[in-house]
């Protein structure tokens, strides 16, 4: 790929933009109306500016780029499920979901190319990471997947969760400015309490969050209760234990007051006995919280399966019984690989031959 000149647009502060305009001898609210374009109306064209002059345009161009996201690919599932290989403007492939439901609408995005994590359960843990996902970027697959969700289903955008490809807090500057844009009144307007981040569990940054008092959910992907398990299944534990683990999220909760969710997939002969869940309920006493028991998605060779049903009904109400509130997730999008830990880009290496 050659190397860019023009700088990304929405890489610029308002200020920036401000002076930018100032220095061609043009007034600082050209800034503001440039501004509502990107972000507001989600343009992704110089082009689409029409309250901007055709000169006015042409300057834009000459000086600037706009990374924008494409859909490469849409899938449509038989339960009304939309998976996206979003194309980024180095040509690198990420996910994102679009999950409706009866009561939500709910847009599960991607933070990462790929992932360093090597979670065994997951598909996309079996990609090395090629990369962070800048925050426009991420938006542009919120404005995809909003404008989807009107189309196709006549319904608003009302919940974002950032469960898709990647680690989030190992992109923490990107997905907390991509947050503050999708929440802000000049972008799309948002409320933080319908945007929850999910992490394998890096305490510092936990903890960083906490420090920053963010205003959005905090998701922990647990899975096991016990460190000797949870090392088996996610490597990430042996530097981040339970123990490490529990402080960080008391932290967390004394800054922002906002009760954690967490992630447990019940895996068959692994993590799904009643002494499972007792290690559970007792790890669910350092904070208030809650429990979100997944169905699990088995991936090409993967030597976990789902746990038979009744295993999990009985697991759901021990932990019920200790006053803890349990939702019980059922899988989305399976029969195009949209599921929880099933986003591999399985149709990349076709998107790109499509692409040329």
């Amino acid at each position: 790929m050659e190397k860019e000149t023009k700088k990304n647009i929405r890489d610029l502060t308002a200020a920036e933009l401000a002076e930018f305009f100032t220095t061609i001898g043009e007034k600082p609210f050209r800034a503001k109306q440039v501004e509502e374009w990107l972000w507001q109306k989600g343009v992704r064209t110089f082009d689409e500016m029409t309250n901007l002059s055709e000169s006015l345009r042409s300057k834009l161009k000459e000086n600037f780029t706009i990374h924008a996201v494409q859909v490469a690919e849409k899938q449509i599932s038989s339960d009304r499920t939309i998976k996206n290989a979003f194309e980024l403007y180095d040509k690198n492939i990420t996910e994102g979901v679009l999950i409706p439901s009866t009561t939500r609408m709910t847009a599960c995005i991607s933070s990462q190319v790929g992932c360093s994590l090597s979670c065994k359960f997951c598909a996309t843990g079996r990609l090395k990471r090629l990369r962070n996902i800048d925050a426009d970027e991420i938006f542009d697959q919120v404005v995809h997947i909003k404008q989807q969700a009107e189309e196709h289903y006549k319904t608003p955008l009302t919940n974002i969760v950032y469960m898709g490809m990647g680690e989030p807090l190992l992109n923490y500057k990107n997905v907390l400015a991509s947050i503050d844009r999708i929440t802000s009144p000049k972008g799309l307007g948002m409320s933080p309490r319908r945007i929850t981040v999910s992490t394998a569990g890096i305490a510092k940054a936990i903890m960083r969050l906490g420090d920053d008092e963010v205003k959005f959910n905090l998701a922990l992907s647990l899975h096991a209760a016990n460190d000797e398990k949870r090392n088996q299944i996610m490597p990430i534990n042996e530097q981040n234990n339970l123990e490490v683990l529990a402080e960080a999220l008391k932290y967390f909760y004394e800054k922002t007051g906002t009760r954690v969710t967490y992630e447990y997939i019940i895996f068959k002969d692994f993590n799904d006995e009643l002494e499972d869940a007792r290690e559970l309920a007792a790890f669910c006493k350092h904070i208030p919280c809650k429990v979100n028991i997944i169905e699990y998605n088995p991936i090409d060779d993967g030597e976990l399966q789902q746990a038979d049903s009744g295993k999990v009904d009985a697991f759901a109400a021990l932990l019920e019984s200790k006053n803890i509130v349990v939702n019980i997730r059922r899988s989305r999008g399976k029969d195009i690989d949209a599921a929880c830990g099933q986003l591999a880009n399985k149709n990349e290496a076709a998107v790109h031959k499509e692409l040329k």
